[in-house]
């Protein structure tokens, strides 16, 4: 099990390393980012004075390592919109979209559990056809076009919930179950699928011989092993929406990271957008970490690797 969450974190520095490298690099190619934060109606002068007081006028590779050093201090700079630091920004924010990503996790979980076990308990039957459907159909709809149908009937036709903004409990409903939306197929399929090889395993029919209630073998026995799998993948699901969340918060103009995001790409804030990617893709490959640990615990063949 050690080396096998060795070679994980080997991966995740890699790939942390590959994140940082083109989010700096991307922000390069898309424009002269002295002229950006001149603006339209600078002059030259202006320009090359930007370009020296931001250093933008070293070598690309100098740029990158004073970046990168920084970078891994924890200090992303200044940004050139806010007119603050970066990390005080993203600490600000963050939190907000921890919630949203959370209050995700938990819609989906709630809905996608109970129709998974469903449909493994009603296999081929309408029930199970029912669930798939309602899977594939949650797949396939846009999470962006989702949220404007829950503004428009929940939000302006009934009024329950407010449409857009931050603040209580309210205001995280309707983006929490479009985030949910988008997580239900995934986990509802594989509770589906490890409960219908549960079922059908040895100790399950052990367990109907000894006389056990049908509620005891489904839980106690059935959903305890075939959850092995859907907590790891919670996880990641969890990684998935926080990144799903610059589509939403920019929806429903909640003023997370994703938001923030949204606004420093709109205004050339490459700083802001940098280090947004960087602290989202760190939170993921986290995540991803945090399965694979719960993925040599829980299952008995990856600890003898």
């Amino acid at each position: 099990m050690i080396r096998f969450l060795l070679r994980r974190l080997a991966v995740a520095i890699l790939v942390a390393l590959t994140v940082l490298t083109l989010s700096f690099l991307l922000t390069r190619l898309s424009g002269d980012l002295a002229i950006s934060i001149a603006g339209p109606n600078a002059t030259q002068e202006d320009v090359e004075i930007i370009r020296r007081v931001y250093g933008l006028n070293r070598p690309l590779v100098e740029q990158y390592l004073d970046w990168l050093l920084r970078a891994v201090q924890g200090d992303f700079g200044e940004s050139f919109f806010f007119k603050d630091r970066v990390a005080n920004l993203i600490a600000h924010r963050l939190p907000i979209t921890l919630t949203l990503g959370l209050v995700g996790l938990a819609l989906a979980l709630v809905v996608a559990l109970p129709l998974g076990i469903i449909a493994a308990v009603r296999e081929g039957s309408w029930v199970d056809r029912g669930v798939m459907l309602v899977a594939l159909i949650g797949q396939a709809m846009p999470s962006f076009w989702l949220g404007l149908i829950l503004m428009v009937v929940l939000g302006l036709n009934l009024g329950w919930l407010p449409i857009s903004g931050t603040g209580g409990w309210e205001y995280y409903v309707m983006p929490g179950i479009v985030l949910a939306f988008s997580a239900i197929p995934s986990l509802m399929r594989l509770t589906r699928s490890g409960m219908i090889e549960a079922l059908s395993s040895d100790y399950i029919r052990t367990a109907r011989a000894k006389g056990l209630s049908r509620i005891s073998i489904l839980v106690k026995h059935g959903f305890r092993n075939a959850a092995i799998p859907v907590v790891s993948i919670a996880a990641v699901q969890l990684g998935f929406m926080l990144g799903g969340s610059i589509v939403i918060e920019t929806v429903f103009a909640m003023h997370g990271v994703g938001y923030l995001a949204w606004e420093s790409i709109s205004k050339n804030d490459f700083p802001v957008v940098q280090a947004v990617i960087l602290v989202l893709a760190l939170i993921y490959i986290a995540l991803t970490l945090l399965a694979d640990l719960l993925n040599a615990v829980l299952d008995p063949r990856l600890r003898t690797q």
